[in-house]
């Protein structure tokens, strides 16, 4: 939206969400310049009961003919589409009504939604090179992954100084989502004191269900830098780090490589392969070290101080991030006013 936005032309941007209102606070938080939010009724099919299934198929039946009747009303010249269930009945009712659209896989590896809408035969954008072999050949166009203007502005000097950090010292980030990663806090938590001994500052993250319990397994120290959750101020986080431990989420393919940040990957172990698959990509690259969640006690510090003293491979991990870099806002509204036959 930021990149349609900067291009001057006066584009009308729909929002479509779902039902549950998952999607309102983030926008709220955002500065999206949206012109209209609407909301379709959806639900998930794969890896349900029968009852649950039976009824998102209601749910779905029903966003059809709510996206239909949205369609019917803003009459879009482009739609673009990624995974999440709400996705299939406003692709459903679009490809009904012939309107353009472009699926962004932001991973490496396609989740079903996708699998699935990928079949309705429309222009698949990738972040990578290596989605392509999932795909029709010459259906897809790898854009990169797209960054808000936050982070791309961010610097490690404004990183530093918004959050009081010594420029002499090493600095860990440690997230996990908004949610937070449970078994990540508790791995740093148990290391912490070795790794403030060891001259390292920290800046945890960690997320709002997480809150409460790890501040009270964490003592206070001038050098360790808690919060249950950073939207605006992560871009200036993630500058002033110098090596990350996160999940292998799809943010992981595009805000690690912009900041050149080394990063031990920790994909979340009970969901689906994809974050296995993007932090294996990352790894192959010399950007990032995967490390398994149920392997955190016994490697992660280690595995952390080896990093952070041999600057030797901190400065490979480091270049090597930089290489994969490819931001891809622009390249996306490039190719939605592509498909809304607007060159101009």
């Amino acid at each position: 939206m930021e990149a349609l936005r900067k291009g001057g032309q006066p584009h009308t941007i729909t929002f479509v969400g779902s039902t549950d209102g998952f999607e309102r606070p983030l926008i709220a938080q955002s500065d999206a310049q949206l012109d209209h939010y609407a909301e379709v009724s959806a639900g998930p099919l794969n890896g349900v009961g029968a009852l649950r299934a039976a009824r998102s198929l209601g749910q779905i039946a029903l966003g059809v003919a709510q996206a239909a009747r949205l369609i019917q009303q803003q009459r879009p010249q482009a739609i673009l589409l990624t995974g999440g269930w709400p996705n299939v009945p406003v692709a459903l009712a679009a490809w009904a009504r012939r309107v353009p659209m472009l699926v962004y896989l932001p991973d490496v590896e396609p989740g079903q939604t996708i699998q699935y809408l990928a079949k309705l035969g429309p222009r698949v954008a990738v972040t990578v090179e290596a989605s392509q072999r999932y795909f029709k050949p010459r259906q897809t166009v790898v854009t990169g992954y797209p960054l808000r203007q936050s982070m791309l502005t961010a610097t490690r000097a404004a990183g530093q100084a918004h959050f009081k950090l010594d420029p002499q010292r090493r600095t860990l980030l440690v997230f996990g989502g908004s949610r937070g990663a449970r078994s990540i806090n508790q791995a740093l938590e148990a290391i912490l004191p070795e790794l403030l001994a060891d001259g390292v500052q920290v800046i945890h993250v960690t997320g709002t269900l997480d809150w409460e319990r790890s501040q009270a397994a964490t003592p206070p120290h001038p050098h360790y830098h808690p919060f249950s959750y950073l939207h605006a101020e992560m871009a200036l986080a993630l500058a002033a780090a110098d090596v990350a431990v996160c999940r292998a989420g799809a943010s992981a393919l595009g805000e690690l490589p912009h900041f050149g940040l080394p990063a031990v990957l920790v994909p979340y172990p009970h969901a689906w392969r994809y974050q296995r698959t993007n932090a294996d990509w990352l790894a192959e690259r010399g950007a990032a070290i995967r490390l398994n969640d149920e392997h955190m006690a016994e490697q992660l510090l280690p595995t952390l101080r080896r990093l952070l003293q041999d600057t030797v491979q901190w400065e490979a991990m480091r270049a090597a991030a930089r290489s994969v870099a490819r931001e891809g806002a622009a390249a996306l509204a490039q190719e939605l006013i592509r498909l809304a036959g607007d060159e101009t």
